[in-house]
């Protein structure tokens, strides 16, 4: 009798709550992998004004173990793309101020991408508690290539 109620108080509940911790672990870092990988496409690939072309490979390289619906069109995940320039006079990074045209003249100095409003819910649905919301994983990188080759007279970049 005793070993029933020390194993359904104590040891299956400090089981399932290790099992828990140790996934939502699992997830953190697959989601700080996943800015990193983000911001090091954006980092090599053809900067554009409204990011999308770093959205959309986001969107289709989404780690398996990462819940796909909060990513995908309607989901409550958001990914965020900040393109900056370093002001000549202040040295301090700010917007970009070019028009966003993929060229060797349009080249930012850094990057940052962002995965802000991510839920974790494994688990939780089960006990009727609410979703643990995840801290925003920024990521910044400096810009390497812009992802454009040759010279201003024959320019391919990949987007």
């Amino acid at each position: 009798m005793e070993f029933a109620l020390l194993y359904g108080g104590i040891i299956l509940p400090l089981t399932f709550g290790l099992v828990y911790v140790a996934e939502m672990y699992w997830v953190w870092h697959s989601m700080v992998e996943f800015t990193r990988d983000g911001a090091r496409y954006a980092a090599t690939h053809c900067y554009q004004t409204d990011t999308q072309n770093v959205i959309s490979y986001m969107q289709t390289h989404i780690p398996t173990n990462i819940d796909l619906a909060q990513f995908q069109s309607g989901g409550t995940a958001e990914i965020s793309v900040v393109y900056q320039q370093i002001d000549p006079t202040t040295g301090i990074l700010g917007p970009v101020a070019c028009d966003g045209a993929c060229s060797t003249d349009c080249v930012p100095d850094a990057v940052t991408v962002s995965v802000t409003n991510y839920e974790f819910r494994r688990f939780v649905g089960y006990l009727h508690l609410p979703p643990i919301v995840m801290p925003g994983f920024p990521t910044s990188m400096p810009v390497e290539s812009n992802g454009c080759n040759g010279d201003n007279a024959s320019v391919t970049c990949s987007p």
